[in-house]
């Protein structure tokens, strides 16, 4: 490691404005450091220094190795994360299918409906069920469905009556002993 890479990564262990692991993965590899000038320590050592596992500074050594600063300091992208299927027109297109007339000869749509009307109106070249369920769901798109808007909430009345917390406020006789409490009369008696 030159004298140069070096500072670079004392000044981003020392600042606290990274992500935690960065400023860790930072500081491994500054204790990693076996050229002229670096303490060159072993796993366990700096594992112990650094207050982590030893599996993370073997891991953190090697993307050093094989890939690089940039992919020993930063986390990876997750590479099997799916993104939505459906985009804002085509989610509409679903639920103005889903919340129309179902075809001829059914009671309902079914999930598979839904999915094969997509496709055949070219809407998109391919969808499952279970991402037209989703989506279905994330939108709260049934036609019965009280938090869709269909029914808009009533406040519950309170169950009991509301109390005067001042004996001074209560009309009529209070009870003597006891005057300072604010349940001794209520106030639609």
């Amino acid at each position: 490691m030159t004298d140069e890479e070096r500072t670079q990564r004392e000044d981003l262990s020392r600042t606290g404005t990274r992500a935690a692991s960065v400023i860790l993965h930072a500081r491994i590899l500054l204790k990693a450091d076996a050229g002229a000038g670096g303490p060159g320590w072993d796993d366990e050592r700096m594992a112990e220094a650094v207050e982590c596992g030893a599996s993370t500074v073997y891991r953190v050594r090697q993307a050093f190795v094989e890939e690089g600063l940039t992919a020993a300091l930063f986390r990876k992208k997750p590479t099997g994360r799916q993104y939505r299927k459906l985009d804002g027109a085509q989610e509409a297109h679903l639920i103005a299918l889903a919340c129309g007339a179902p075809p001829e000869g059914r009671a309902n749509r079914t999930l598979r409906l839904l999915a094969d009307r997509l496709v055949e109106l070219e809407v998109v070249d391919a969808i499952s069920p279970e991402c037209v369920r989703m989506t279905l769901k994330k939108t709260n798109s049934s036609p019965g469905c009280a938090s869709s808007g269909g029914f808009p909430r009533r406040p519950t009345p309170s169950s009991s009556a509301p109390w005067r917390t001042c004996w001074r406020c209560i009309p009529g006789p209070t009870i003597r002993p006891i005057r300072w409490s604010a349940w001794t009369k209520s106030a639609s008696s």
